[in-house]
């Protein structure tokens, strides 16, 4: 029993440890991309190493959440500290937008002023990034199919993966053509891209925090899976929401006929809204006939 206790590694410490990973290597790239964006004037190059920034700021945030996750429930967080992770998700993906919204600012000045631009520099240094971008994103990637706080700094890797490969493209129109305006159309697409990601991503999270009705399920159907159960009359005052990512709760009143055995309708209730609805949470008031 001792070795499988050495061998087994929950996933939350495999993501911790390729985090780790990816907040090094982010803030090493954005020291490079600020220096190559200085030298070389470009815009572009210098609103990947912000977004990179707010990559490796992302990173922390959501190791931040993954260690006070772990925590077990306690009296002041009887249902334990899951929703950490998600808090973290809702504060990654808001300044994903911000900085979305800040590129948009700064390309709309570029093209009102524009600035000579060192193409090779832009080049090398992008393309750099990108190989570091996309290792990062590799880093994340089997994570955030599971969770919203990894998916939100999988999502900051991605966009940047992408910026990198804009200002590569940019660098090399301004190496062939000298159309330094390339620098600040790309900068605006880069930053269209950071915000339809953020928007996109933003309500699931809200939905959650908001304790909404899992996606998934339906409360119609809940209801008349659960009244088709022998012995019950009818359900009322449901309420079904996600207690986090993975946990579904429920609360319900349901009305007894008379002479029903009450535990073991409580028992098959609660197996069928486990196994149905993939609800692992249920407190269910009954009620006698009389009371409804």
């Amino acid at each position: 029993m001792g070795n499988d206790h050495h061998h087994h590694i929950h996933p939350s410490e495999i993501s911790e440890r390729r985090l780790w990973w990816a907040v090094s290597a982010n803030i090493l790239l954005t020291f490079a991309q600020v220096i190559g964006g200085l030298i070389s004037n470009s815009l572009s190059l210098i609103a990947d190493a912000l977004h990179n920034f707010s990559d490796a700021a992302s990173l922390l945030i959501a190791l931040v959440a993954i260690r006070i996750a772990r925590k077990p429930p306690d009296q002041f967080k009887t249902f334990g500290y899951k929703r950490a992770e998600t808090i973290a998700a809702l504060i990654n993906l808001t300044t994903l937008i911000i900085v979305g919204l800040y590129l948009c600012y700064e390309a709309i000045k570029r093209f009102i002023a524009p600035v000579e631009i060192e193409g090779w520099t832009v080049v090398i240094v992008a393309g750099i990034a990108l190989i570091v971008d996309t290792f990062t994103a590799l880093l994340t990637y089997s994570q955030s199919k599971h969770s919203m706080n990894i998916k939100a700094a999988f999502l900051h890797n991605v966009s940047d993966a992408l910026a990198s490969i804009g200002v590569i493209i940019a660098g090399t129109l301004i190496l062939l053509y000298g159309w330094i305006w390339t620098d600040a159309v790309m900068t605006l697409l880069i930053s269209g891209y950071v915000l339809w990601q953020g928007f996109k991503e933003i309500p699931k999270v809200i939905h959650l925090l908001m304790e909404g009705t899992p996606e998934h399920i339906d409360i119609d159907e809940v209801i008349d899976a659960m009244e088709v159960q022998d012995g019950v009359i009818n359900v009322h005052h449901v309420h079904i929401w996600q207690l986090d990512e993975r946990r579904n709760a429920l609360e319900a009143h349901v009305v007894l006929d008379n002479g029903v055995n009450m535990d073991s309708l409580k028992f098959s209730l609660k197996q069928m809204l486990h196994d149905k609805f993939e609800i692992e949470h249920s407190t269910i008031e009954f009620e006698n006939d009389h009371c409804e």
